[in-house]
């Protein structure tokens, strides 16, 4: 790299960096909050974000002691867990992204397969009552459709 392309870029994040303080979008105290298991991250523009510990990617199997030691890294731009060696940018979690690409696609994967008791129980109760509903076989101009063969 260049002299000046370093300058460029250097210059370009001194602005961004200037433009963050200036919105307050940075952390100024972060603790982890043992009976709800979230972290809680208060920020200068006043927002408190609180995210679920097991959502951030190494922080999983983590006890409440390594949970709790916390230290904000920068001027407050991110959060790091000495004991774990796990980082994560607060801009990241403003924007709900809790670790790689990779970490993020699989807690998706694992959201749709969460069943809830009701979801559990549907195709049963439906199956019950004689099972799905039959679609209006009607057309738009009130005609029964004709099924093909």
């Amino acid at each position: 790299m260049s002299d000046e392309e370093f300058e460029q870029q250097y210059a370009e994040a001194t602005r961004r960096g200037k433009a963050e303080l200036k919105n307050g979008a940075y952390a100024i105290a972060a603790r982890y909050d043992k009976p709800s298991q979230r972290i809680v991250v208060d920020l200068a523009n006043g927002i408190t974000l609180l995210v679920p510990a097991h959502l951030i990617q190494g922080l999983q199997k983590a006890t409440a002691k390594e949970l709790a030691e916390i230290e904000i890294l920068g001027a407050g731009s991110g959060l790091y867990w000495p004991k774990l060696e796990v980082d994560i940018g607060v801009d990241g979690l403003l924007s709900g992204v809790f670790g790689t690409r990779d970490w993020m696609a699989e807690l998706v994967r694992a959201g749709g397969k969460a069943t809830s008791v009701p979801k559990h129980d549907a195709p049963h109760i439906s199956g019950r009552l004689g099972g799905r509903q039959q679609k209006n076989q009607t057309g738009a101009n009130g005609r029964k459709r004709q099924r093909a063969a």
